[in-house]
């Protein structure tokens, strides 16, 4: 199984494109929230298209949602999607993954919450900095972000063969691995 993830798109018609036409191998996707609003924090980017997007996700059936900050009722009903759950307990295969956009809790509480629910996996967004570390025997993904980056480039991960890779969406490169047993 081929798992895709990505966060953080904030209405950006063309690099949530890119990323959804890079994991279009992908059994499932998970998309960590901030799906199509800007925030208030950020720039309109000259891509944001939050219509045309809702649109295009409207007709994907293998992406699973998380809610973000600037996700909001109405992105719910216009893309037809459920993105009401802050967090998730996803259970795929090996991978038990604890999911959240990451702006609700703390990097300590959160990883808790992930073993006492019997994770192996915390997967986050909001950060917009990639993060793929193993820590304690858990293993941390973050994917950054696909339209507006903190740390360089835009961004997303995939999970294949016990393998986690960091990919930039620009270049397609992979950044970083990670084999887990």
């Amino acid at each position: 199984m081929k798992i895709g993830f990505l966060s953080d798109t904030h209405g950006n018609l063309k690099w949530t494109m890119e990323a959804l036409d890079y994991l279009s191998d992908c059994d499932k996707i998970l998309h960590l929230g901030d799906v199509l609003a800007h925030g208030p924090r950020n720039a309109l980017t000259e891509e944001y298209n939050p219509k045309d997007l809702a649109e295009i996700l409207k007709s994907r059936k293998n992406i699973s949602y998380i809610r973000g900050n600037c996700d909001a009722d109405v992105d719910e009903m216009v893309m037809d999607k459920d993105i009401s759950k802050s967090s998730d307990f996803l259970s795929w295969g090996d991978l038990k993954i604890f999911a959240t956009h990451g702006y609700l809790e703390s990097e300590n509480s959160r990883f808790y919450k992930a073993l006492e629910l019997g994770a192996n996996v915390i997967v986050t967004g909001h950060t917009h900095i990639k993060v793929l570390e193993e820590k304690d025997g858990m293993v941390i993904l973050n994917p950054g972000s696909t339209t507006l980056p903190k740390d360089g480039s835009k961004s997303i991960a995939t999970y294949e063969n016990k393998t986690f890779k960091l990919i930039d969406l620009e270049s397609k490169k992979v950044l970083k691995e990670l084999k887990i047993d």
